[in-house]
């Protein structure tokens, strides 16, 4: 993922005769500095490469390119994409919903042997989905109070999902809310965007193309107010992949207090994460025999 969005985003390398010298902050010297960032990266020199990303988001705060590069430094090992990959080929779920499709990049990783549902208010499918995957055009808010969903997986409880929806807390909150109710203890949860990069990048309104929103305060809210739930972040570029087991379909804790819970946690600064960011959230190691391990053991043995 990093590579071909790094492919897409550098010029083509000219020849030194051909090359003027660009002006000190004109598109072309960005392009030219993160070109510089990337052989750092690429041979290995990581804080040099970190500290010309800064730089360059100190000219240009919103300037995406950096932001990824900086995210694949942080979080380094196979992106969320291919662990989300590997926990399907894990797991061959009987059913899986996934909440936010885009262009169906993700659920397109689901087996024959999965009945799977996605969920978004305009998808976009790039690519065609095998007749074992329905797309709902809808809110996932309207989805659950409209549907009958178990009856729509043949009457199965969900085995797997994957929150990856809107990048505010609370819809991901209720998305979960309303997942849980759905699986058995020994499903598997599956949140995107829950590792922010920066303040800036983990706003609530978006202000950079690079944004994984406040989806970081679900983890702690969780961690908190859920304690009989396992939860992990995987830390896979660019923005983590939360794992959460050990489910509890009969809860109503988070339904039972949903407004207090959103107040309590939209009042949660970021700074909060200040130092203690990879503790807050749970890190884990983005290795994948370790990650296995994770997902064969007793949730209650792992937490």
């Amino acid at each position: 993922m990093l590579r071909s969005l790094l492919k897409s985003v550098l010029p083509a390398r000219p020849s030194a005769a051909d090359s003027p010298r660009p002006h000190a902050d004109s598109p072309e010297d960005l392009s030219h500095r993160f070109e510089a960032a990337v052989e750092d990266w690429r041979a290995g020199r990581t804080a040099e490469a970190a500290a010309e990303c800064q730089a360059l988001l100190e000219i240009a705060p919103g300037y995406s390119p950096a932001h990824t590069l900086l995210a694949a430094i942080d979080l380094p090992g196979e992106n969320y994409f291919r662990v989300l990959e590997r926990v399907h080929a894990h797991f061959s779920p009987r059913t899986y919903v996934e909440i936010g499709v885009a262009q169906g990049e993700s659920i397109a990783l689901v087996g024959s042997g999965t009945r799977a549902i996605g969920v978004d208010p305009d998808p976009r499918i790039a690519s065609s989905l095998g007749p074992n995957v329905s797309i709902v055009a809808e809110t996932s808010d309207d989805f659950f109070a409209r549907h009958d969903v178990r009856a729509e997986l043949g009457g199965l409880p969900v085995d797997l999902a994957f929150i990856d929806g809107m990048h505010q807390f609370e819809f991901a909150l209720r998305d979960f809310m309303n997942i849980e109710a759905l699986c058995t203890p020994s499903s598997t949860i599956l949140i995107h965007d829950v590792y922010p990069l920066n303040e800036r990048t983990a706003a609530r309104e978006r202000a950079t193309d690079f944004w994984s929103g406040d989806i970081w305060r679900l983890v702690l809210l969780l961690r908190k107010h859920r304690p009989d739930l396992v939860v992990h972040t995987i830390a896979a570029a660019p923005t983590g992949l939360a794992v959460v087991r050990n489910l509890d379909p009969r809860s109503t804790y988070i339904r039972n207090h949903l407004d207090e819970l959103i107040e309590e946690y939209l009042a949660v600064d970021y700074s909060f994460l200040d130092g203690r960011k990879a503790e807050h959230l749970a890190l884990f190691p983005n290795d994948w025999p370790q990650i296995h391990a994770l997902l064969e053991a007793p949730a209650q043995s792992v937490r």
